[in-house]
């Protein structure tokens, strides 16, 4: 058998120089003996594995400083790596350093060195400098192989059905897939290395991208990780609502703040002092005896910065990053109902609705987030971007621009550069040349116009633009080209036919736009039909039916065909999956990461019932103090559709990375249960869909934490701290805007700020909460036919299932009809140049880039796409207020670069034909 194995590692090293067969085979056999005979460890994770069932053991001391006996040579970097791991030569199958910290009350301003003293099994390979490195994944060296298969956003589908050959340490390798005969000879993975694999997390592409091991000495809850984390928190906050009043916009996500908080950690690291501070504070855990004070020490620098604070301040950064979609409440009813309630109100409805889905994010991480199963793929690409950064800042890469000053150039770049399009030169943003050379042809302006056209074009000149849909350099490439192609058949060839035969009275409207019309091809006013806040019937009948826009009446049957289609989809392609992993969740399986976070003390379910409670009691007070219409039997149904789903589509997400949204069957239950209502209809929809939606972003970060053993209690305090700060944030820059920004939410307002995402909330809440489903959707009515979507959505994704697994080669199996119906979802205010030019971007950085110079974008890619948001993100802040915003009207440029597309059909937003009926109207002749 020995030579056997002998044999095997020979044939499958053979073109490695630094692999040493016999070294490989001597560690095996020592720890199969220690195995055997285990020895007393002195690392405290010795003791958490022996105790995996165990509660948490008793305050741990730091560990003993030692030198391991052996090392591993490094490993020669092979033509391709796994996305977001260093090509640089390191040692194979570690992980980044983990900080030791010992006292330094005798050596204050000593500086701590990276050292790692945690044994995992047999990958406890210390290098001779006592560095650990990031596990290495080898590629078979050839020049055209595809990469598609390590996309950590894909893996989860291709890693149930791949037969996987693994390397002399467990982890899966890329090569030609062996055959039956080959795999029943080389039982290397179940015999030599079976510890390897108890030892780690079951799932491959869990073990590549998560370290197996942890350093309980590791100080998380500093002082710089406060001050870094709040800091991104109000900026980012206040920021993302800044910019989400406005066409084009940007969103800064967390991965900026996950690029930036690394080397603004390392200054805190270098200018802090080292001293310790003593405080005195009362005494809350007073035990009788004790005294009433407690007298705390600390320090501003406990030593280098560290890959626990790095992902804390990310988690802070990304809880707050997505807003508060309460805000888009407020700004509907400013613009639709004429309702300027208190600032209490607003802050009230925005803390209520962001808590409460924090709260059920705790309850569900029995489900959700410890068993082994609950993956969440998204989460890894964060975890492999922790280790890569940490493994590979400060060091000297030969023949490599280090990312910080890559980061640095583009983030320049992006920030000069916008100015051209952003203020001296505007035609280079809404670049749509062929309605400048015929501004008056209704045809031209409604297919190649970027305003209210359907944006058939790729070329703009604003980074704003491209990413207004999200960042083409961080979305995989198979799911841009699924929406690129929802984009050209429903928008570039259905669309432009439904309107020119008219359908829906669709020519006597623009082609594209996010409000809603009335008989005389004026924009709805919602004010003659919502009287007191309810529906009026007897105005309705002596106003007009409300008409919308072709594309946005597609998107509507999108979104119903979205809900249907992801159910059938996720039933025939992971059916096996989910329950072979309930299954295995309900066993409560543990793995490695699950034991070494029982050295922490979890958080205990009252806090964040309490949590919950204080939530739905501000809720209710929102609701009751104020006329919202909304009774408190329908506040209390919205909050248990968001429960009786949250565990279900939660382990969807974590399985398959796919969330079904709840908006359709929020907006149908509202509808039909109070009719006429309109904002009742939106903090319905918020309490029902968006607490699941939020609580599921949390449950996310949750397990980040989770996979970077990260101390629960300390995450609790984190994420509760930075949604509570971030509440006032939004709230607060949304009052300011309303009342220092003349015109604000105007449809041609000079510096864009037409608010489209409340204008698309508020028509949703006119015509599911005012008018009613029942006069838009019912049988016999204008847009009955746009229900046949659920059944479209129902049907279509089992013939491309069953071609794909009669031809499993072909092109089918890139067809996913939940991204084809739902990736356009933000069309309308987005148009067609938003995702094409999105669609193009991507082409080419996540398909040639990725597979012509692979190692550059595993490099540069997302720092890169971070760097052009920023840019953007403070170009457009220094624009507004020191050129635009001073002097009522700053200063502004008048040319023709910024007037020539003011001066189009598509600018003004005009329909193909007049109404020519009775009083100037068009449509139905009857209506009630």
């Amino acid at each position: 058998m020995g030579d056997a194995v002998r044999s095997a590692l020979t044939r499958d090293h053979l073109n490695d120089p630094n692999y040493d067969v016999e070294d490989v085979l001597r560690r095996s056999s020592s720890e199969r003996t220690s195995s055997a005979s285990p020895s007393p460890s002195v690392h405290p994770s010795s003791t958490i594995r022996r105790r995996a069932n165990a509660g948490p053991p008793p305050p741990l001391s730091p560990p003993i400083h030692q030198t391991t006996g052996h090392s591993s040579g490094l490993q020669q970097g092979s033509t391709g790596t796994f996305p977001l791991i260093s090509s640089i030569h390191q040692a194979p199958h570690q992980f980044p350093p983990q900080q030791s910290y010992l006292p330094t009350s005798n050596v204050p301003n000593t500086r701590q060195s990276y050292s790692s003293h945690i044994a995992s099994g047999s990958k406890a390979h210390a290098s001779p400098h006592n560095v650990s490195a990031v596990p290495r994944i080898n590629i078979q060296g050839v020049e055209d192989a595809d990469q598609e298969e390590y996309d950590l956003e894909s893996i989860a589908q291709t890693s149930s059905s791949r037969r996987a050959s693994r390397d002399s340490y467990g982890y899966e390798k890329k090569g030609t897939v062996r055959g039956y005969e080959d795999t029943e000879e080389d039982t290397r993975s179940e015999m030599e290395f079976e510890d390897d694999i108890e030892d780690d997390s079951p799932y491959p592409e869990v073990r590549a991208a998560v370290a197996n091991t942890d350093d309980v000495s590791m100080p998380a809850n500093t002082f710089r990780m406060w001050l870094l984390g709040m800091l991104f928190t109000v900026l980012i906050a206040g920021l993302n609502q800044f910019f989400s009043m406005r066409y084009p916009s940007i969103q800064i996500t967390a991965l900026v703040a996950q690029l930036v908080a690394l080397p603004a950690g390392k200054v805190c690291e270098r200018i802090f002092t080292a001293r310790y501070f003593t405080i005195t504070l009362p005494n809350f855990s007073r035990r009788p005896g004790d005294a009433w004070t407690h007298r705390y020490r600390f320090t501003l620098n406990p030593g280098p910065f560290n890959i626990k604070e790095h992902c804390l301040i990310t988690v802070m950064a990304n809880v707050v990053a997505g807003g508060a979609y309460a805000t888009d409440i407020i700004a509907a009813q400013r613009i639709f109902y004429e309702q300027r309630w208190s600032a209490t109100y607003q802050l009230t409805l925005v803390i209520s609705t962001q808590m409460i889905g924090f709260s059920l994010a705790g309850v569900c991480r029995r489900f959700l987030v410890w068993p082994s199963s609950m993956i969440w793929p998204a989460t890894l690409v964060n975890a492999a971007l922790f280790n890569t950064l940490h493994s590979t800042y400060g060091r000297p890469e030969a023949g490599h621009m280090s990312r910080e000053r890559f980061f640095f150039l583009m983030f320049i770049g992006s920030f000069l550069w916008y100015f051209i399009p952003g203020y001296l030169f505007t035609a280079l943003s809404m670049f749509n040349w062929v309605c400048w050379i015929w501004p008056k042809s209704g045809v031209v302006n409604n297919l190649f116009g970027y305003n209210h056209g359907l944006g058939m074009g790729f070329i703009t000149f604003d980074w704003a633009m491209i990413s207004y849909t999200g960042s083409p350099l961080v979305t995989p490439w198979w799911a841009e080209a699924n929406v690129f192609a929802s984009l050209i058949i429903m928008y570039w060839i259905i669309a432009p036919i439904l309107y020119y035969k008219n359908v829906f009275f669709a020519r006597y409207m623009p082609i594209s736009a996010p409000w809603s019309f009335d008989n005389t091809g004026s924009i709805y006013n919602s004010t003659r039909v919502i009287i007191d806040g309810q529906f009026d019937p007897v105005a309705f009948r002596e106003y007009s039916p409300l008409y919308i826009p072709t594309a946005f009446a597609l998107s509507y049957g999108l979104s119903f065909a979205s809900l249907t289609a992801i159910t059938v989809h996720t039933i025939l392609w992971y059916r096996h999956d989910i329950m072979r992993q309930f299954r295995s969740s309900l066993r409560d399986e543990t793995d490695i990461h699950a034991r070494l976070m029982q050295a922490y003390p979890e958080v205990p379910q009252w806090w964040y019932a309490t949590i919950g409670l204080v939530a739905f009691i501000l809720g209710i007070i929102t609701i009751e103090v104020w006329d919202t219409k909304l009774p408190v039997w329908a506040y209390l149904i919205s909050l248990l559709v968001a429960i009786v789903y949250l565990v279900p589509i939660g382990m969807l997400q974590a399985i398959t990375n796919q969330q079904v949204g709840l908006n359709v069957i929020t907006e149908l239950i509202v509808g039909y249960f109070l009719p006429g209502k309109p904002v009742a209809m939106m903090i319905f929809k918020t309490f029902g869909y968006i607490t699941m939606a939020q609580a599921l972003a949390f449950v996310s970060d949750l397990k980040l934490g989770h996979y970077m053993k990260i101390p629960p209690r300390l995450m609790f305090l984190a994420q509760t701290i930075a949604t509570f700060v971030a509440c006032f944030v939004v709230v607060g820059v949304q009052a300011w805007m309303f009342g220092n920004i003349p015109h604000l939410c105007e449809l041609k307002h000079p510096d864009h700020f037409t608010c489209p995402q409340a204008r698309v909330f508020g028509t949703a809440s006119l015509i599911w909460g005012g008018i009613g489903p029942q006069r838009i959707f019912n049988a016999g009515q204008i847009y009955h036919p746009l229900l046949y979507f659920f059944l479209i959505g129902a049907i279509l994704p089992i013939p491309f299932y069953l071609a794909s697994r009669k031809w499993p080669q072909s092109w089918f199996k890139y067809v996913n009809l939940p991204v084809f119906m739902n990736g356009t979802s933000l069309m309308p205010p987005a148009t067609g140049i938003n995702f094409s030019s999105w669609a193009m971007t991507g082409f080419i950085f996540q398909y040639w880039i990725r597979r012509r110079h692979f190692q550059w974008w595993s490099r540069y890619n997302y720092i890169l796409s971070a760097a052009l948001d920023s840019g953007v993100a403070v170009g457009s802040i220094i624009i507004f207020f020191c050129l635009q915003y001073p002097n009522n009207g700053g200063f502004e440029l008048v040319w023709w670069g910024n007037t020539v597309n003011t001066n189009t059909l598509d600018y003004n937003a005009s329909a193909a034909l007049t109404p020519d009926g009775p009083n100037r109207t068009f449509g139905l002749l009857s209506w009630s």
